[in-house]
């Protein structure tokens, strides 16, 4: 199972970009759990300086805007190519 994290302070784009992730990863049959990130300093640590950001097994994959359905298509499909 792939892990996703959602990286943000729980604002409406963060909320947004792990409901598209979550409708994604159905749509494509995969198994994930989404995690959310909303403490600061793990926020930081990261190297995410503009929210939301996505990763991917703690990987970052994505930052500083909500990802459309297509861009989390490709990080989704990547990773599985890759697994």
């Amino acid at each position: 199972m792939k892990t996703i994290e959602v990286y943000g302070t729980g604002c409406k784009n963060c909320v947004v970009t792990a409901e598209r992730i979550s409708e994604v990863a159905n749509e494509l049959g995969l198994s994930i759990e989404v995690r959310k990130v909303t403490a600061l300093e793990h926020i930081m640590a990261a190297g995410i300086m503009s929210t939301p950001g996505v990763g991917v097994n703690g990987q970052v994959k994505h930052t500083g805007s909500v990802p459309s359905m297509e861009q989390i298509r490709a990080i989704l499909t990547a990773d599985s190519q890759t697994a």
